[in-house]
């Protein structure tokens, strides 16, 4: 199994409506590290793969909803790596909808079995019941948990940093599941502060990463959400296309939109002083706007471009 040594590519940037500013603003371009399992997915699954092919596991079993990255990423390793993929997708509303759904389409096309349970089932996806289940069902499975946070993961979330990233005051990177935060916590030089925007709503953030590291580099905003996971409003939509005029770079508008308009935000209350230098990690997630704008078409509203 090769893994290629990945150094993403750093990129200075602008905000749109910041005309003039002293502060440093770059993008770590963790998006190109692969077409299909692409940004932080790549980090999160290098070392989960390398454990399951040493213990001889044949199929990978994990979790997520309808627009899940992880999902797609997983499938995609999958196939290339020659595992069997089963997804566990919370909603079984959308088994009948597959064909309808970007990620679920593509997840399939890559051989991923869907199986399809309530959400008040996918609450319980963590419990030792529910999992000794999907083991029998399922056996010789390696099981990989949602957004694919576990240690594994965070170890290689740590490789995502490299010399020239240590030359920046902030690292900023959107969260979910909170294992590529921690993995930029452990590995960044002392002088920095890394800092995280969540996608989800809910104070339970800045608990989950303590969960995950002991150091505490780190400042979480949750002003920047827009209401929860998966919400979007026509602002954020605006921003991801000026963005893109602006700079040639495509945003996604679940988690790297979200902490680049939280950035914006920032710089215009003066949140930074003159001549700070800021990092921010794309993290890839970009085949969920197909699906995004699926669902904007059928609200009459603006899509990305």
């Amino acid at each position: 199994m090769i893994w290629k040594d990945y150094k993403a590519e750093i990129q200075e940037i602008k905000l749109p409506g910041i005309e003039n500013t002293n502060i440093q603003l770059s993008i770590l371009r963790e998006d190109l590290s692969h077409p299909e399992i692409s940004g932080n997915k790549y980090r999160k699954l290098k070392y989960n793969l390398i454990e399951a092919e040493k213990l001889s596991f044949k199929k990978l079993i994990t979790f997520g909803g309808a627009f899940s990255n992880h999902i797609a990423a997983t499938a995609a390793a999958g196939k290339l790596y020659d595992f069997e993929t089963i997804g566990i997708i919370r909603g079984e509303e959308l088994e009948s909808k597959i064909e309808e759904n970007a990620t679920l389409r593509f997840a399939k096309q890559c051989g991923m079995q869907l199986y399809f349970i309530s959400r008040e089932k996918y609450r319980t996806k963590n419990d030792l019941n529910f999992l000794e289940q999907l083991k029998s069902k399922f056996p010789n499975a390696y099981i990989v948990p949602e957004g694919g946070t576990n240690d594994l993961a965070i170890k290689g979330c740590k490789e995502i940093l490299y010399d020239k990233c240590f030359d920046y005051d902030y690292i900023g990177s959107a969260i979910g599941t909170s294992g590529t935060i921690a993995g930029l916590i452990e590995s960044c030089a002392n002088h920095q502060k890394i800092l995280g925007f969540p996608s989800l709503k809910g104070d339970f953030i800045t608990n989950d990463i303590q969960q995950l590291t002991s150091k505490n580099n780190f400042t979480i905003f949750n002003d920047y959400h827009l209401g929860g996971y998966g919400k979007v409003n026509e602002e954020l939509v605006n921003f991801i296309n000026d963005f893109k005029h602006l700079n040639g770079i495509q945003l996604d508008p679940i988690y790297t939109g979200k902490m680049f308009l939280g950035i914006t935000d920032l710089v215009k209350k003066n949140y930074f002083t003159n001549n700070t230098s800021i990092l921010l990690v794309h993290t890839g997630g970009l085949q969920g706007i197909e699906g995004m704008n699926n669902f904007l078409r059928k609200k009459n509203k603006k899509t990305i471009e």
